[in-house]
């Protein structure tokens, strides 16, 4: 799955008690009604105007219909009486969600990921693991080796839904992982993981489901996919292990259903595979990439100039590597970022101004080049 956001709740939990108020970089122009931090920092020269739009709860993995009216994303909140993550859509003007849950897409069993609207933005695909226990598949247990781990249930698939929670079609039938789904701007693909190889690699499919083929070959853990403006490429983040150890390390995690997503860089390749390139090579865990409007550049969360692994912020970089920049300047966490499909908007996730909970939620910042 794409969430890392348990990264910072159980891996480097001191990370979510440390307080945007602290920054020295804050804009003191912002919203005076937020209660701790900010939500636009003084350094975030790419943001206009920023609104939170979720309050409470873990909320992520946030992506714009394709008229940029309404934003599907995934929750977790003991407010909405959630036990896990299950897939929300909302209006993406106006509307800010706190004791009460917005239209529920999935089906409430199971556990639900990476949801994308379809074309149309009458329809949303999502991966789901309800069709084999209506419970949450079990978190994976505190390892005696302290490696930070994702769990790959196998139960995942993916499936399309209406706007009123109606399952219309299963997209994916294989034994094994299928999830982390996304639709090209031109209507016509879906890019995804399946492990129906032996190994986490990409594969895209009509939007019906048919011709599937396959993206990636090489070992390692390749995910978080997003077509190109232009519907011509890909980019995705990947573990690349190259050590004996490592490899060993790798499958034998793999063989137990998880992986170690601490090691990760951004790659970009054409639609069929073609012309892969490492576009990253910062170390730790370089993530969740989306291309910027003009297809020239890719943001992306990396913890990268971290000491400790926290905290996560969004950087800028052109498509051939070079003029790193970055974005955000959170003390904690900001991820997920998809722009609307006119560019003028950015919504990201992110621990600031959560009260000094671990909160993660949901901001549309306006953008600004």
């Amino acid at each position: 799955m794409r969430k890392i956001l348990s990264l910072l709740l159980i891996g480097f939990s001191v990370a979510c008690s440390t307080s945007p108020s602290e920054n020295e970089n804050q804009d003191q122009s912002a919203d005076s009604s937020n209660t701790q931090g900010f939500v636009r920092y003084e350094d975030e020269k790419h943001f206009g105007e920023v609104r939170q739009l979720t309050f409470g709860g873990d909320n992520a993995e946030a992506y714009w219909s394709f008229d940029n009216s309404k934003i599907v994303f995934q929750a977790t909140n003991p407010k909405w009486d959630l036990p896990c993550d299950q897939i929300f859509t909302v209006n993406s003007q106006g509307q800010q969600l706190t004791d009460t849950a917005p239209g529920m897409i999935s089906t409430g069993e199971g556990r639900t990921t990476c949801a994308f609207f379809m074309p149309g933005d009458t329809t949303v695909v999502f991966a789901s693991t309800h069709l084999v226990d209506a419970a949450c598949p079990p978190k994976p247990a505190v390892r005696e080796d302290n490696k930070y781990v994702w769990p790959i249930y196998e139960s995942f698939d993916i499936f399309v839904s209406d706007m009123n929670g109606n399952v219309l079609k299963q997209l994916t039938d294989t034994p094994g992982y299928d999830a982390e789904a996304t639709v090209s701007p031109n209507g016509d693909k879906i890019v995804f993981t399946s492990t129906r190889s032996g190994d986490l690699e990409l594969y895209t499919m009509n939007i019906d489901g048919s011709d599937v083929k396959q993206i990636t070959n090489e070992l390692g853990y390749d995910g978080g996919a997003f077509f190109s403006p232009d519907g011509t490429k890909l980019v995705f983040r990947a573990s690349r292990p190259k050590s004996e150890e490592d490899i060993a390390t790798y499958k034998s995690l793999l063989a137990e259903g998880l992986v170690m997503p601490t090691q990760m860089e951004v790659f970009v390749c054409n639609v069929d595979g073609s012309d892969m390139k490492q576009i990253t090579n910062l170390g730790q865990a370089n993530w969740c990439p989306f291309f910027h409007p003009s297809g020239e550049k890719i943001i992306f969360a990396s913890n990268h100039e971290a000491e400790r692994g926290f905290p996560f912020n969004l950087y800028l970089i052109n498509i051939d590597g070079t003029g790193l920049e970055r974005v955000t300047y959170s003390e904690t966490f900001d991820a997920f970022p998809m722009f609307s499909y006119d560019g003028k908007h950015l919504i990201f996730g992110s621990n600031r101004n959560n009260g000094g909970t671990r909160d993660t939620n949901l901001f549309i910042a306006e953008w600004l080049d």
